[in-house]
């Protein structure tokens, strides 16, 4: 018997480009899968994207934070955390700052990670970030 699978199209949060097919996020088996964030404004998502990593990592983390809420799910389900960097070695140390505000360091546990330097992410960003979670609390 298969596992049914919700999937999550979050109304608040920045739509998916017409030229993508992809849910917010899908749920499965307690399992939570969010779709890499791009840093644009979920309030005016065809507004240019701000320049530097650190106003770029907050809108990634403002778009997940709204697909979290709406499913249920909190910073503290996460069990893996995937960063996209176009300029790796230049922000890096700045991306951990904005990083470190939701994901504490003396909260229970962090969440595995990767993070990635890439060519070209979407939209020109300079940052994009997916995630895990498990087990709605």
């Amino acid at each position: 018997m298969s596992e049914q699978k919700i999937h999550y199209v979050v109304p608040d949060a920045s739509p998916p480009p017409p030229s993508s097919l992809y849910s917010h996020a899908v749920e499965a088996a307690g399992w939570l899968y969010v779709t890499g964030q791009l840093p644009s404004d979920p309030d005016m998502p065809d507004a240019d994207l701000p320049s530097g990593i650190e106003a770029q990592a907050e809108l990634c983390f403002k778009n997940l934070t709204r697909i979290l809420k709406h499913t249920g799910y909190r910073y503290e389900d996460t069990v893996f955390v995937r960063i996209y960097l176009t300029e790796f070695d230049r922000d890096f140390a700045a991306f951990n700052t904005v990083y470190a505000r939701h994901f504490r360091q003396d909260g229970p546990q962090l969440p595995s990670r990767t993070t990635i330097g890439v060519a070209k992410l979407g939209r020109g960003a300079l940052v994009e970030i997916d995630l895990v979670a498990y087990g709605k609390r």
